[in-house]
């Protein structure tokens, strides 16, 4: 639940920092929590196979993204988008096929695989990842 506070809450100061433009010399010595807005970043919806109930496939359904305050590793974070989203679609199939049949994800252990794929692919930590909506249909 935390998890989606913090994305909506991103979310809405992106939407009111586009809203209202601010002079430059308020904007450059702003702290705090208009900070995130500039350092997030959102990624494309992950996507894996999992087993339903009675023999049926379903599909786990993963919105992510990325709060990354160091400037150069936010670089290297967008160039490095298409290896962040092959890692995130195996971390996720791993995932998947380890969850039993018609059972509920477990967001926590998601997450730190996902964590885990993140730093492994951007060569160190510093990278946070933010989960919106996790959806096993």
């Amino acid at each position: 639940m935390e998890r989606r506070a913090l994305l909506g809450l991103a979310l809405v100061a992106t939407a009111a920092a586009s809203a209202s433009p601010e002079p430059a010399a308020a904007s450059s010595s702003k702290e705090g929590g208009g900070a995130s807005a500039e350092t997030y970043f959102r990624l494309p919806v992950v996507t894996a196979s999992i087993a339903g109930l009675a023999g049926r496939r379903g599909v786990l359904s993963i919105e992510t993204g990325l709060d990354v305050p160091d400037a150069a590793l936010r670089l290297r974070a967008q160039q490095s988008t298409p290896r962040l989203r092959a890692a995130y679609n195996t971390a996720a199939q791993q995932f998947a096929a380890g969850l039993r049949p018609g059972a509920a994800p477990d967001i926590d252990r998601l997450a730190g695989a996902l964590q885990a794929a993140t730093n492994a692919t951007l060569g160190r930590p510093g990278a946070r990842l933010l989960l919106g909506t996790v959806m096993a249909i």
